[in-house]
C-alpha cells in the first residue's frame, strides 16, 4: 500500500487543488461579461494568414463585422499568393511582408510589417487568428480592460465548437484547460488569436524588440509587457469559437507543437504541467492496478481523483456557453464532453508533453524553426 499512496495521494492533493478559486473565476467572468466599455479607441485588428483556414472567408467576415464604433482590418500576409482568392471582406487593408524567415516566424514577421503600416489615428492593437471566427462584441471585450491602472494588455481565448463530432471535440477538451487558468488579476500569458495592447504600451514595451527572433508572437508580448511591469488582464466576452475539424495525427503534431513552443518560451508553466501530470496518471494505474488485485480501494481512489477535474471540466465549458450565447444549441449538445472525456485529456496532456520534451525544431506553416530557450539566446 506504501506505493499505492507514494501516487495517490500527491495526486489526490493535485485534483483537489485544481479546484481552488474557482469561485472567484466564476464571480469574474459574470462581471466581466456585464461590463460595458468607458472607452473605445480606434483601433487597427490584425490578422496573419498563411493559405486557406477551414471557414477562413467566414472567418474574416466576422473580424470585418464588428460592433466597434472605430476600426480597420488588416490582413497580413507574406505575399499575395499566402492570401486565397474571394476571401477578403470589403474595406479590408492588405499589407504583405515580403520578409523572408530568418530566425523568426513569418507570423512574426508579417504581424511587425501591419503594425508599422496601421493607420496613425489607431490607438489601440488588436491581434486575431485565421481560423477563429469572432463574435461582434469581441474587440469591445478586448478593449475594456486597458483603461485600467497598471494593464498593459488583454487576452481572450479559444473555445473548439466543431460542427461534427470527433477528433476536433477532444482537441477542444485539451485545449480548454488553459482557459481554466485564465481569470482575475495578473495572467501569466496573452493568447495571440485575441489579444490587445494599446499602442502606447505596444512601443514603451518595447514588444517589437521582443518579437526579433521570436517564433512565438503571444509569448514575446506577454514578456515584454510583464517586463515592463504591467499586467495581463483576461476578457472572458473575447473568446473566440473555432470550427476547424482535424485529424488525429494532425491533433497529435499539433498539440506536440503547443508544448514545445511552451517549453521554449514558458518554461514555469511546462515543467509543472509534466510533473503534475506524470504524477496525475501515475496514481489512475495505481488506482487500476489495486482494482485488479481486489482492492476497492482502487475504485473509491480513481473516482475521488477524477471528480474535481470532470467538474472543473464542466466549469469551463459552462462559463464558455456566458460568454457565447449564440451557441447554445452547440453547448446544450456537446458541454458533457467537456466533463466525461476530462480523464482522456490528461493522458493527452501527459502525451503531448513528454513528446515535447524532445527537439526543438518545429514545423509550422510550411516552414521549420530551430526553437531556442532562454539559456540559448
Amino acid at each position: 500500500m506504501f506505493w499505492f499512496w507514494l501516487f495517490v495521494g500527491p495526486a489526490l492533493v493535485l485534483a483537489f487543488r485544481s479546484l481552488v478559486g474557482e469561485r472567484a473565476r466564476a464571480a469574474y467572468t459574470r462581471q466581466r461579461l456585464a461590463q460595458e466599455p468607458a472607452n473605445l479607441p480606434p483601433a487597427s485588428v490584425i490578422v496573419p494568414v498563411k493559405g486557406y483556414d477551414e471557414g477562413l472567408r467566414d472567418n474574416l467576415s466576422a473580424l470585418a463585422a464588428l460592433d466597434y464604433p472605430d476600426y480597420e482590418l488588416i490582413v497580413a500576409a507574406r505575399s499575395a499568393e499566402d492570401i486565397p482568392p474571394g476571401v477578403l471582406p470589403r474595406k479590408t487593408t492588405v499589407v504583405l511582408a515580403h520578409a523572408e524567415p530568418a530566425g523568426t516566424s513569418e507570423k512574426v514577421l508579417n504581424l511587425a510589417a501591419a503594425v508599422h503600416a496601421a493607420r496613425k489615428r489607431s490607438q489601440i492593437f488588436a491581434f486575431a487568428d485565421s481560423d477563429g471566427r469572432v463574435t461582434p462584441r469581441w474587440l469591445r471585450a478586448l478593449v475594456t480592460p486597458l483603461d485600467e491602472e497598471g494593464v498593459g494588455a488583454a487576452t481572450g481565448y479559444r473555445w473548439f465548437t466543431p460542427r461534427r463530432p470527433g477528433w476536433a471535440l477532444l482537441r477542444g477538451v485539451w485545449d480548454a484547460v488553459p482557459a481554466g487558468m485564465l481569470g482575475p488579476g495578473d495572467n501569466r500569458f496573452a493568447w495571440g488569436g485575441a489579444m490587445a495592447v494599446r499602442k502606447r504600451t505596444f512601443f514603451e514595451a518595447r514588444v517589437p524588440e521582443h518579437w526579433k527572433g521570436a517564433i512565438s508572437d503571444d509569448y514575446s508580448l506577454s514578456k515584454a509587457v510583464h517586463a515592463a511591469g504591467l499586467t495581463i488582464a483576461y476578457a472572458p466576452g473575447a473568446l473566440v469559437p473555432s470550427v476547424e475539424s482535424i485529424s488525429a495525427w494532425r491533433l497529435l503534431t499539433w498539440m506536440r507543437r503547443q508544448m514545445m513552443i511552451t517549453r521554449a518560451y514558458n518554461p514555469g508553466n511546462w515543467w509543472p504541467g509534466l510533473i503534475a501530470h506524470l504524477v496525475y496518471c501515475a496514481a489512475m494505474v495505481a488506482d487500476l492496478l489495486a482494482l485488479t488485485h481486489g482492492r476497492p480501494i482502487g475504485m473509491v481512489a480513481l473516482a475521488v481523483q477524477l471528480a474535481p477535474g470532470m467538474v472543473k471540466g464542466g466549469l469551463r465549458a459552462r462559463h464558455a456557453g456566458l460568454a457565447l450565447p449564440e451557441y447554445r444549441p452547440w453547448f446544450r449538445r456537446w458541454a458533457w464532453v467537456h466533463v466525461v472525456a476530462v480523464p482522456v485529456a490528461t493522458w493527452m496532456w501527459l502525451v503531448a508533453l513528454g513528446s515535447s520534451a524532445f527537439g526543438n525544431t518545429i514545423q509550422w506553416r510550411g516552414y521549420r524553426y530551430t526553437l531556442k530557450t532562454e539559456q540559448d539566446v
